[in-house]
């Protein structure tokens, strides 16, 4: 998606933005992700689509020239799955790279989503239960 365009209005929007092979590896990873968290809220930030429980950030994905990529990666997700990103970058900025040349990681990307849902309600859990200030 070229950032000198208008940001797209939905998800729909942003994946006819690519040519048609990588809206085709964009649909399968966006499908993955609705499966894996039903009940996420789709939308757009920072231009790319999104995924939110509880207005929470679940994960966001966003394809390149060359790649295509997930956000957030979380310490502990990266540690949980740290065998199966081994052919992947992964950087300490919270990105995970997976190249647009090979399939779709579609059992990598649905528990990655579950792991990050996960992450998302325990900390709601935590915000809810911490003591109000006064």
């Amino acid at each position: 998606m070229k950032t000198d365009q208008a940001p797209p209005k939905n998800i729909d929007e942003y994946i006819a933005g690519f040519p048609r092979a990588v809206q085709g590896v964009l649909k399968r990873v966006r499908s993955t992700i609705r499966k894996a968290v039903p009940g996420a809220e789709e939308a757009i930030s920072y231009r790319m689509p999104a995924y939110k429980l509880h207005g929470r950030p679940v994960l966001y994905f966003a394809a390149w020239k060359q790649h295509y990529s997930l956000y957030p990666s979380t310490a502990p997700l990266v540690a949980a799955f740290k065998d199966a990103l081994a052919p992947y970058e992964v950087n300490n900025k919270g990105t995970i790279r997976f190249p647009l040349s090979e399939p779709v990681p579609v059992t990598l990307i649905e528990a990655i989503a579950k792991f990050r849902a996960k992450e998302v309600a325990e900390g709601e859990k935590t915000k809810a239960a911490a003591p109000k200030k006064r």
